[in-house]
């Protein structure tokens, strides 16, 4: 219980350290970026005022109106194929924010669906994860088998090395593909299959959103369905055994800790057992 206990504190203070860590970092390599980039809108803002002779609501509501007008590209949002796209990103947990319910109606039905459609999905891909976990780990014994080794056991290792590399290889075939469709660069595309996979979903980068492609290209929408919900079954299912081999430490220093347990009481059974046949005698 006490070394379990001290791996839970190291947990959090690794996190919070963590934490701090990212923080810094972030400051370090946004901030200075971010003020250059408020600087040149003022300046480009302050230029079309004067161009055009704005007033401050008039360029207000040119700026809402084009932030409205940005989700339009992507064809109508809300027809089967958005809804179906949205409805994706509610269940996965990946909310790119690209798109959002406009009516209260919408809203609510939204809050119903994700609260059903959230812990139905995780087991899903928890499911799926354990699945394809089970089928690569006869295909390696099958192959250790062929290969004549001596022995055809699939670690724990083995395990976390495909899975490693699975992640790895869609990841890239996600950014090949993208990067072609979306016209993004291979690290930008890369970048956008990792938020969105990891269900982070930024919304900075988000496929489908230009040339009306969601009516215009179905293949292409079909692809992209299918590769998120298959990515996120390959991350799942190497998530799942990181987090099985915490669990499996977890598991052992409890076998442990009951096995130590066993043997003192043992012990002092063994020494009251000996106390009595003294008195006895």
């Amino acid at each position: 219980m006490k070394r379990q206990n001290l791996r839970t504190a190291s947990l959090i203070l690794c996190i919070f350290s963590y934490l701090l860590v990212g923080a810094a970092v972030f400051d370090a390599l946004e901030s200075e970026a971010e003020t250059g980039r408020k600087r040149l809108l003022e300046q480009k803002r302050g230029e079309l005022r004067r161009k055009y002779r704005f007033s401050a609501d008039d360029y207000r509501e040119l700026e809402r109106l084009v932030l409205q007008a940005e989700p339009h590209r992507a064809g109508r949002q809300w027809k089967f194929a958005g809804s179906f796209y949205f409805a994706i990103t509610v269940i996965t947990t990946i909310g790119y924010g690209h798109a959002a319910p406009g009516t209260d109606a919408g809203k609510v039905f939204c809050m119903f669906y994700a609260i059903l459609g959230i812990p139905l999905t995780l087991v899903m891909f928890q499911s799926l994860g354990e699945r394809m976990n089970t089928v690569v780990r006869l295909l390696l014994k099958k192959i250790k088998k062929c290969l004549g080794m001596k022995t055809t056991k699939v670690s724990m290792e083995n395990m976390v090395l495909v899975g490693f590399l699975s992640c790895m290889g869609t990841l890239c075939i996600g950014a090949a593909a993208f990067s072609y469709f979306e016209g993004w660069t291979f690290f930008h595309a890369y970048y956008y299959c990792f938020i969105t996979l990891t269900t982070i979903g930024f919304g900075d980068f988000v496929a489908l959103q230009k040339n009306e492609a969601l009516q215009k290209k179905p293949p292409y929408v079909a692809f992209s369905f299918m590769y998120i919900l298959v990515g996120l079954t390959v991350i799942g299912a190497f998530l799942n055994l990181v987090v099985l081999r915490f669990l499996t430490m977890n598991s052992e220093d409890e076998r442990r800790d009951a096995e130590e347990r066993a043997s003192l009481r043992r012990a002092r059974n063994n020494v009251h057992l000996k106390e009595d046949n003294q008195l006895q005698l």
